[in-house]
């Protein structure tokens, strides 16, 4: 039989789709946050960016896709349902309750978590090592005693420290814990107020008036994303706010020794690379963000009835105009 010329483009397409490397190939990657602010949102332009780096780009040879829980656990759910059912090459899952959605709802798709401060208490893996099933991922964990020395660089004086928190985020729960055993060999004490929704925070802000001499705040999905209502109570009743995450800072809080989220998303999308490259996300151990920065804001210092020493301003990796 004769040989018809699209036969042989037809073998050489197949030849070299057969040799073509991996990130030429589509792949798919899902993405998924419980809400939409500044940390979070830069985690997920540092995964695309560390993607992109590595070779993978939307629109070219790969399929990404996001959605924001917006605040919903209840949403978290169905969107993790969803991403589960598209069979993706990776799910990331930015923020502890989205994280505890998606592993819920897959034992076979592979799962990255990012912007978890203790995956372990969230029961997301069972140890920092290894999980040898199908999640990994990267942990926004801080050094609290750390935390609690900016809080006394800038209210040298503070006995008292307020935290607001969602009762019902694993990551703030830790912290909330964690605390109460630290400050008291600090000479300090706790006092909790609950912010089980957003619009729950500057309530709750309000009712540590005249209870607490600083408010600390971590990464309370809830509080960050309703930081400015906590910024106008720290500026009405003059309590100084500290913050765990430097975008804070641009927002309103006075100081924080924090993680850069950006690199934190670059850092997770790096796990991701290796993911859609061949490894198994249970031969990867999870990893906690190293990279410290410290924010400073002089401005919101001075509107929260505090001054900042020339030596905090001068050490800081960012100053807030």
């Amino acid at each position: 039989m004769k040989k018809l010329p699209w036969m042989s483009l037809g073998v050489v397409a197949l030849a070299v789709a057969a040799v073509a490397p991996a990130s030429a190939q589509q792949k798919s990657v899902a993405v998924t946050a419980i809400v939409e602010h500044p940390a979070l949102d830069a985690v997920r332009d540092g995964v695309q960016a560390a993607l992109k780096d590595a070779g993978y780009e939307s629109g070219k040879n790969l399929k990404w896709q996001y959605q924001s829980a917006q605040g919903n656990t209840g949403t978290a759910a169905q969107i993790a349902r969803k991403f589960v059912g598209d069979k993706p090459d990776a799910i990331v899952a930015i923020a502890t309750p989205s994280a505890q959605a998606v592993i819920a709802s897959t034992k076979t798709v592979p799962v990255v978590f990012s912007a978890v401060t203790d995956p372990v208490a969230a029961k997301l893996v069972s140890s920092w090592e290894p999980s040898k099933n199908n999640v990994t991922g990267v942990s926004d964990l801080l050094a609290l005693d750390k935390q609690m020395d900016l809080v006394k660089q800038v209210v040298p004086n503070a006995k008292r420290v307020g935290m607001v928190y969602n009762p019902g985020e694993a990551n703030s729960v830790v912290v909330v814990k964690a605390l109460e055993k630290l400050l008291p060999t600090l000479g300090m004490t706790l006092v909790e107020a609950a912010a089980p929704r957003s619009v729950d925070v500057g309530s709750a802000a309000r009712s540590l008036i005249g209870k607490v001499d600083v408010i600390y705040t971590n990464t309370d999905n809830n509080v960050v994303s309703a930081y400015e209502s906590l910024v106008k109570v720290g500026q009405d009743a003059k309590i100084p706010l500290v913050a765990s995450d430097t975008d804070s800072v641009k927002r309103g809080a006075i100081a924080a020794f924090g993680i850069n989220y950006r690199d934190l998303g670059e850092q997770t999308g790096r796990m991701v690379v290796r993911i859609l490259k061949g490894e198994k996300p249970g031969d990867i151990k999870p990893e906690v963000s190293t990279k410290m920065e410290l924010f400073v804001n002089p401005g919101a210092a001075e509107k929260q009835g505090v001054k900042l020493s020339d030596a905090l301003v001068k050490s800081a990796a960012q100053v807030v105009q």
